[in-house]
C-alpha cells in the first residue's frame, strides 16, 4: 500500500497546483479575487464547501489517529492541506503504514529477543 499512497501523494499535487499555478500567474495572490470566484456559482461553491469539510476531517482524523497509535510527527501531514486534502490525506496514511511497519518490526524483534 505504501506504493499506492505514494503515487496518490504525487496525483495529489500534482493535479490540484496544475489548476492553481495558472491561477496565480494570471491573478497574483489576491484573496479578494481568489474568494469571489470560489463564491461565484452554486457549483463552485459546492466544490470548495465539500474541500473545506473533508480537510476539517483529514485533520480531525490525522491527530486522533496519529495519537491513537503513537505516531509521532502525525500532524506534520497536515502542512499538505496548504496543497489540499488530496496531498495531506495519502501523505498521513503513507507516513502511517510506514509507522506501523517499524512498530511491526520493533514488536517483532522484542518478541524473538523474549525467547
Amino acid at each position: 500500500m505504501q506504493t499506492v499512497y505514494a503515487v496518490l501523494c504525487i496525483v495529489g499535487t500534482a493535479l490540484p497546483l496544475a489548476q492553481l499555478m495558472p491561477w496565480l500567474r494570471d491573478h497574483g495572490m489576491q484573496l479578494s479575487t481568489f474568494i469571489a470566484q470560489a463564491l461565484a456559482n452554486p457549483i463552485a461553491a459546492f466544490g470548495w464547501s465539500d474541500v473545506v469539510v473533508t480537510g476539517a476531517v483529514v485533520a480531525v482524523f490525522v491527530l486522533c489517529e496519529g495519537r491513537r497509535i503513537k505516531m509521532r510527527h502525525a500532524w506534520k501531514s497536515l502542512l499538505g492541506l496548504f496543497v489540499g486534502a488530496s496531498l495531506a490525506l495519502p501523505l498521513f496514511l503513507l507516513l502511517r503504514e510506514r509507522h506501523l511497519a517499524e512498530v511491526g518490526r520493533n514488536n517483532s524483534l522484542e518478541h524473538t529477543r523474549e525467547k
